[in-house]
Order: structure tokens, then sequence, then C-alpha cells
């Protein structure tokens, strides 16, 4: 196993594909391992694996089997999501990147059906996967991320039963980037992930911020993941995931949507955060919630100012952006579930 080097050898062979893949690895124990395995196990198997770990403090790296296409970066500090994700793909000349949480537990035909949807679909800069909960496969994590015009995030069909629902092959508004496939170039077009974010909803600001500069976003339904979620920041309602969660939320829709939308949608999104801090009050998280808000707008400025270079660089009309929103204002089945 190569480490801290960019100069470990990339496999090569006919049955390798042009991608690699990026972990971010936090104290994720032998959830790491177990992902490992199953990349093993892929049908098409990835020029190179990089794990880039974020200062853990357990034993996650020491039960790695030495494998030529697998790299470590170990980091001195825990960077978060973005950050390391960024410093992965500076170290990819792949065409094609795939994002993959440890957590996460990749069927064996997963990235043979995300490389052959790249290749069906140039037009296309980013894709997702089925994500099954963990250990419960019966039951749907999500099958893509959607944006609603408040700014509120969700995925699609969590909790739903696998066997009555049905997901076509088709649009999303982004990939959860747990397991999602993208194309390098596109995504350092628009300048990687958000860094400030440090992980939760950077997924969704990458993929609004394609969408701005015209590309489409697609899930594919033979990629299947069993994804267990947050396993390693606490939970989805733990104060971390709350925090990072509901402050990038803010930074997010101030920074991407565009101006006639974000007038027209700037009230709702103002009630959304509102009802936002009323409810997790309500749950005991009120003094994290409003940490989290404070701390968004203390940050307004500079967002600010990155949403008026990404306005100036938008090569969609606001129209576009409209139809890619979710316009409902009542949902029968309303939860929001954020994600690392």
């Amino acid at each position: 196993m190569a480490s801290g080097s960019a100069q470990a050898p990339e496999q090569a062979g006919e049955d390798k594909a042009q991608v690699t893949v990026l972990i971010v690895n936090w104290n994720s124990g032998a959830m790491l391992k177990h992902c490992l395995e199953c990349l093993a196990s892929q049908s098409l198997q990835p020029a190179r694996i990089i794990v880039i770990d974020n200062a853990s403090t357990d034993d996650s790296l020491a039960h790695l089997h030495p494998h030529p296409a697998v790299m470590v970066l170990p980091q001195q500090n825990n960077l978060g999501f973005a950050a390391a994700n960024n410093l992965g793909l500076k170290h990819c000349t792949t065409e094609l990147v795939a994002l993959l949480n440890p957590d996460a537990f990749p069927q064996p035909d997963w990235l043979a059906a995300l490389v052959s949807a790249a290749r069906r679909h140039p037009e296309c800069a980013a894709f997702g996967s089925i994500q099954t909960c963990h250990p419960d496969t019966h039951r749907l994590d999500g099958t893509g991320d959607v944006y609603h015009l408040s700014g509120l995030i969700w995925r699609r069909d969590h909790g739903a039963l696998r066997a009555d629902t049905l997901t076509p092959a088709g649009d999303i508004f982004s990939p959860c980037a747990a397991a999602a496939l993208y194309r390098r170039d596109a995504v350092q077009a628009v300048g990687g992930f958000d860094e400030r974010f440090f992980c939760y909803a950077e997924d969704v600001d990458l993929g609004f911020r394609l969408r701005l500069a015209g590309q489409v976003c697609r899930v594919v339904p033979e990629a299947v993941v069993y994804h267990m979620g947050s396993a390693t920041t606490g939970g989805q309602h733990s104060a971390f995931a709350v925090y990072h969660g509901h402050r990038n939320l803010v930074w997010t829709f101030v920074k991407n949507m565009p101006g006639p939308l974000f007038w027209l949608c700037l009230p709702l999104h103002l009630l959304m955060n509102l009802l936002t801090i009323l409810v997790f009050a309500y749950r005991g998280q009120g003094r994290v919630i409003l940490r989290a808000k404070t701390d968004a707008l203390k940050g307004l400025p500079a967002i600010w100012r990155t949403r008026q270079q990404v306005q100036r660089n938008r090569q969609v009309s606001w129209h576009e952006i409209w139809a890619a929103l979710d316009r409902r204002i009542w949902r029968r089945r309303f939860r929001v579930v954020w994600r690392p």
C-alpha cells in the first residue's frame, strides 16, 4: 500500500476502468476494510483507489492489506469531506472519479454500471447510485437528492420499501456523494467542493454549480450500494450533523440560486429557516441550531462574493433551474435527511 505519495502505480489492463475511487476516511473502523473488500469484488476494477485519511485516531488503517491499486494519503488534521475530496482530485489522472463513503458497501456491478452510464451519456457530468439502508437492505436510503425552492434538501425515496419503488434512469438534481461518479474535468471547471462547508450539503452545492454550468446529473438504477449513513458523525440528528447541515443549507441557497429565483424564493427560504429553528428548539437542540444559523449569517459576506462569481459564470437560464426544483408547497411524506 502506498502512503502519502502521488507516485503509486496505477494498475493497467483490459479489466481496469479508467476511473479512480476516492474514499474519505475518519475513524471508520472495520467499515473501511469492508468497503475496500466490496471494491475488490467489483466486476469492473478501478485503475486506482485513493483513501484520504482525515487524522483518524482509531485502527481503521491498521488492518488494510497492501494492494498496488490502493494509495493512502494520511493527513495531520481532519480536513473535512469537501477538502479531503479536493485533495484526492488533485491526485487523479483518470477521466472519471467515483466517490464512496467507507460506510457505503457497493454491490459487485456498482462501478461497472456507473461507468457504462457515463459512456452512454456524455452530456452528463454526475451519476448517482441507488442507496439502500444497511443492514435493512429492503428499505431505500435514497435515489438522488431533491432541492426544494425553499432551499430544503432531502433524499428522494428515503425510507421507502425497495420492492415498492420503481426508480427509472433519468435526471436528478444532484447525486449523493456517498456513492457517486463524476467527470473530473467538469468538477474542476466549477471549482470542486467548497471547503468552507467542511461536510454535509457540499455535494448538493457542487451539483447546483454543475447545473448552473449547463451540466446534467442522472441516477443509475443498476448501481446499488448498501449505506449505513452518518455512521462516523453520530447520526443524522447529532449536533454535528444539525450544525453543518443547516448552516450549509443557507450558504447553498445564497450562493447558487439565480437572481430572479433568489428574490422570488427568499421569503420562503427565510420562513423555512425560522420554522427549522422552532422545530429543533422543540427537540431540545435550540442551542446548536441557533449557532448554525448565526454562523451562516456571519459567513454571508464571503458567500455573497462567491455568489457573484458563480452567477457570472452561469450558462443556463433561470427557467431551467426553476424546472429542476421541487416546487411542491406540501409533501405528504416530509422528511429531511442530511448526508455526510
